[in-house]
Formats: structure tokens, C-alpha cells, sequence
């Protein structure tokens, strides 16, 4: 009898009802966890690359355009390539003196950025948690911070040189004047901007001072520090290309004026090159510390 009964539901389900419609609906075999996330990171990755891809294509389209005349004040990018393919494919020659590849004057104006910009952040933070805290700090060291902040990098030089008599330290010395400033200011305001709430709390429970920096100061200010290490960082890099330029010996800064005095123009465009692209590494290097730091400060 239940047999019956289904069989008459099956054919009366098949029946056509006056003025129903019919719709085909299709069945999709299911797509796989890992290919749906390897589809997910293709399109991430493809929505990143590509409209940078195309950009810098058509800049180098029109630069093309422009520089192939004769007698263009610049060379266009294929004589670049085609004048500066040793200096690119081989950074690491070393005929002694200056005369080297790319890797060794980037490395020691790396190696001179490292040690400017650690001591201006050592530096930077101290006094910007100072500044910061103390109301008889901000009011004595801020109109001089915002005075000096105002001087060029290449101000500084002449000053130093008297002082270290040497090129290095010199030029160490520009580095921590010129990217100190923004580390100070975005850390005091940082400090500045804790809610009193939690200071007050940790005054109820009698934190002592090292345990009100790791618990409440670090964790609130993470974002500011690290916001003034990438702006320093990038003022570090602007000011040895130009202090290497005056200061001479091995660096970027000097293989350019050095490639200008011998008229090397494609020289001098693949350098530039060169240090965009450092320059955008260092950036993210300080973003991707300061993302890590932040969620392990968090995490505690």
C-alpha cells in the first residue's frame, strides 16, 4: 500500500500544472578546498601584480616614444639596458678602488643606514616615551625638536665633517640627525594618546615601571613607534644617497656623482633604479616587523 501511494506522488509530480513554468537548474560537481584557495590566491595575487605591470609598461612605452629621437637629452630604455648591461648583470665585479658592481656600494650604504637609523631609533623611542610622559619634557625638548627637524640632511655635513674629521661616522652622523626626528614625534604623541583609564588602573594595582611600559605604553604606542620607523627609515635612505655624493669612497650615492662626472647617464638611471627599489624593500621589512610585533605585544 505505501508503495502505491509513492507511485502515485512520483507521477503526480510529473504531471505538468497549467501555467507553471519549467526551470533547468544545472548541478555543479563541487569545487575542492584547495583549489578554491589556490583560485583565492591566484586572484590576490593577480589584482596586485598586474595593474602595477601595466603602468610601469606604458611609462616605459612613452619613455620609448619620447627618448628615440635623435639628439633626446635622455636615453631611451632599450639604449639604457643595452649601455648599462654589465653594470646589471654583474653587481658583484670588483676591479678595486670604486670601480665595483652594484652590490657592493648598496651594501655599504646599507651598512651605514643600519647603524644611523638603529641609534636614531634606540634614541628616538627613549626620548619620545620621555617627552611623551613627563608635561616639563614636552614643554622644554619639543620647540627644539621642531626646530632641528626643519634643518636638510646636507646641513648637517659640514658640521660633521669638522667634528669626526672622518667621512664615515660623518655620514653616520647625517643618518641619525635626518630619520630621528619623526620616531621622536610619533612616539611621544603614542605615549600622549594612552587613555587615562589605564593609567589610572595602573597606579590602583601598583604596576612598577617596567611592568606599565611592557603591559600598557609598548602595546598602545606599537602603531605610532613603528608609523616613525618607516617615515625614518626612508628619510635614512634619502640622506646617505645625498650625503655619498659629497663624502665620496664606496656607496650609491657616490657611483652616481661619480657616473655624472663621466657622463654615464644610463648609469645613473639603472642606480636609481636600484635604490627605488631597496627603498621599497626597507619599508616593508619596518611594516612587516612592525605587524609582527604588534599581534605578539597583543597576543600577551
Amino acid at each position: 500500500m505505501q508503495a502505491s501511494n509513492s507511485n502515485t506522488a512520483s507521477i503526480a509530480a510529473a504531471v505538468p500544472v497549467p501555467g507553471a513554468t519549467a526551470e533547468i537548474v544545472t548541478f555543479r560537481p563541487p569545487v575542492r578546498p584547495g583549489i578554491e584557495r589556490l583560485r583565492e590566491a591566484a586572484s590576490k595575487f593577480g589584482a596586485a601584480v598586474i595593474p602595477p605591470v601595466i603602468v610601469i609598461g606604458l611609462i616605459l612605452l612613452v619613455w620609448q616614444l619620447l627618448c628615440s629621437a635623435p639628439g633626446a637629452p635622455l636615453p631611451a630604455p632599450s639604449k639604457v639596458v643595452s649601455d648599462a648591461w654589465e653594470f646589471i648583470v654583474d653587481p658583484f665585479y670588483d676591479n678595486g678602488g670604486v670601480d665595483k658592481g652594484a652590490f657592493w656600494h648598496l651594501s655599504k650604504s646599507l651598512s651605514r643606514v643600519a647603524i644611523g637609523f638603529s641609534l636614531a631609533a634606540v634614541v628616538g623611542i627613549a626620548l619620545g616615551v620621555l617627552v611623551g610622559q613627563s608635561l616639563w619634557a614636552m614643554r622644554g625638548l619639543d620647540p627644539i625638536f621642531q626646530v632641528l627637524r626643519t634643518i636638510p640632511p646636507l646641513a648637517w655635513l659640514p658640521l660633521s665633517l669638522a667634528g669626526f674629521r672622518d667621512a664615515h661616522p660623518s655620514a653616520i652622523f647625517v643618518i641619525f640627525i635626518t630619520s630621528i626626528w619623526p620616531i621622536i614625534i610619533n612616539t611621544s604623541v603614542g605615549v600622549r594618546n594612552i587613555p587615562q583609564d589605564y593609567r589610572n588602573v595602573a597606579a590602583v594595582i601598583r604596576l612598577s615601571w617596567w611592568e606599565v611600559f611592557w603591559k600598557i605604553t609598548l602595546p598602545a604606542t606599537v602603531p605610532y613607534i613603528f608609523t616613525g620607523l618607516r617615515i625614518g627609515v626612508g628619510l635614512s635612505w634619502l640622506a646617505i644617497v645625498a650625503a655619498e655624493m659629497l663624502i665620496g669612497g664606496v656607496g650609491i650615492g657616490f657611483f652616481i656623482w661619480d657616473a655624472w662626472n663621466s657622463s654615464r647617464i644610463s648609469d645613473i638611471i639603472v642606480a636609481l633604479v636600484y635604490i627605488g627599489i631597496v627603498g621599497f624593500l626597507l619599508d616593508r621589512l619596518i611594516a612587516t616587523l612592525g605587524n609582527i610585533i604588534g599581534h605578539g605585544v597583543a597576543a600577551q
